[in-house]
């Protein structure tokens, strides 16, 4: 998240007043969910300039008793803001784009679309306009501003594009790539996760075996994995440099490590991830 000086406080305040932007979700589907989520916590976004779009507005409740524009118009939250984040299913957005293509206007909106697979230029010819276009890869931990989002763009300015990225930025960390990374930013940042806790669920289980309580078990897998992260990103330390300092001769942690090997831990997640690569770009 951005840090603030506290001398700079009142100054940076002023100014995210003044760059705010209207913002709509088209989608309050998991993910455009969590993005409104982080938006309201980091205080980048205030309620009543969000609006969030679902077919079935019953989940979205919790939205509309902040203050949020909570509605089924997809046209109508166009018209009314600036920043249009497409979080749609991939085969909906033609329809999607189609409909709200006549609200779209070139000298008012950005889009930005975090649908899985789905090209700029492929937008760009949906929309029909020229309309700057940015794709973003966040995951659901953009609900607790602890996202890690991936970016690339087309026609953006470079104010335009500032602004997504100082977005995204209240949301977690992230980076800029050239969108034919796009498919495997996809695979490691997003659907990380998935696989991230099935790697903690796994820990959970073993611990259990091993005589703790499931949620004592729960919270030291989870907070290990929390600060085995930590180092990587505070320190910019390789992951064999800190096995290193926790493998003895002969210790309990070597012969651990060998026989998740010999299991094959490493191969399987590598063959995972390629799988679910190969899943994206085949379909």
């Amino acid at each position: 998240m951005l840090a603030i000086p506290p001398e700079a406080g009142v100054a940076f305040l002023f100014l995210i007043k003044y760059m705010a932007k209207k913002i709509a979700i088209i989608g309050g589907g998991n993910l455009g969910a969590s993005i409104a989520e982080g938006l309201i916590m980091s205080e980048f976004s205030r309620p009543v300039e969000l609006s969030i779009t679902r077919r079935n507005l019953s989940t979205l409740s919790r939205f509309e008793e902040r203050g949020c524009m909570v509605h089924s118009d997809n046209k109508k939250a166009v018209r009314e803001s600036e920043v249009i984040i497409l979080a749609v299913k991939p085969y909906n957005y033609a329809d999607i784009v189609r409909e709200i293509k006549p609200a779209l206007n070139p000298k008012k909106h950005i889009v930005v679309s975090v649908i899985t697979g789905v090209w700029i230029e492929q937008l760009q010819k949906a929309i029909g306009k020229p309309i700057p276009v940015i794709r973003a890869m966040p995951n659901t931990a953009i609900a607790i501003q602890q996202s890690m989002t991936c970016l690339s763009h087309a026609g953006a300015s470079t104010s335009q594009l500032n602004y997504i990225q100082q977005l995204f930025d209240q949301l977690g960390k992230t980076v800029m790539i050239d969108e034919k990374l796009m498919d495997a930013a996809t695979v490691l940042g997003a659907c990380g996760t998935a696989y991230a806790m099935r790697y903690i669920r796994a820990n959970i289980q073993g611990g259990i075996e091993i005589g703790f309580d499931a949620t004592t078990a729960s919270l030291i897998a989870a907070q290990t994995i929390k600060g085995a992260a930590e180092l990587l990103l505070e320190k910019g330390t390789h992951p064999e440099h800190e096995i290193d300092k926790v493998t003895t001769p002969k210790g309990c942690t070597i012969a651990g490590l060998n026989e998740m090997e010999h299991q094959g831990f490493s191969s399987s997640l590598i063959r995972g991830l390629v799988a679910s690569y190969n899943k994206i770009v085949k379909d």
